[in-house]
């Protein structure tokens, strides 16, 4: 099961078109969906939940908190909805396409994508690169 929670004034429009979209996603890496909670919020949020659980005091656009056990595929991903709308401004990309990445990299990360090297950094790029394809398909 995939649900969506908000705690902005952001919401998804056509939810299930994202469920399916993100189900796509995870039958393309072998997995099978347990439950994925995405939670939409605040930078104040995300930065608060980051220095608590992660010791980090910076921004950033997504926290994923994994409960994977083998393929069963199972976390919560909270997504800063102020930062996605600053990196697509700086990145010169539409809201629309980075909040697509940014789904699609919290759930890379619930299969054991990494984003620390350069070399994860690259391959977790292409996974998304690939995976908002399929969201295009899905229409």
């Amino acid at each position: 099961m995939i649900e969506f929670h908000y705690n902005t004034d952001f919401s998804l429009e056509n939810e299930q078109k994202f469920v399916d979209w993100l189900s796509t996603v995870i039958d393309s890496e072998g997995g099978t969906l347990s439950q994925i909670d995405y939670v939409f919020c605040s930078d104040e949020e995300v930065l608060e939940m980051n220095k608590k659980y992660l010791n980090h005091d910076t921004y950033t656009d997504i926290l994923t908190f994994d409960y994977t056990g083998g393929k069963l595929i199972a976390g919560d991903i909270f997504i800063s909805v102020d930062r996605v709308k600053d990196n697509a401004h700086e990145f010169n990309i539409s809201f629309e396409e980075e909040i697509l990445r940014v789904m699609a990299h919290g759930v890379l990360h619930l299969f054991g994508f990494k984003d620390k090297s350069e070399d994860e950094v690259a391959l977790m790029r292409s996974k998304e690169n690939e995976k908002i394809k399929l969201f295009h398909v899905e229409q």
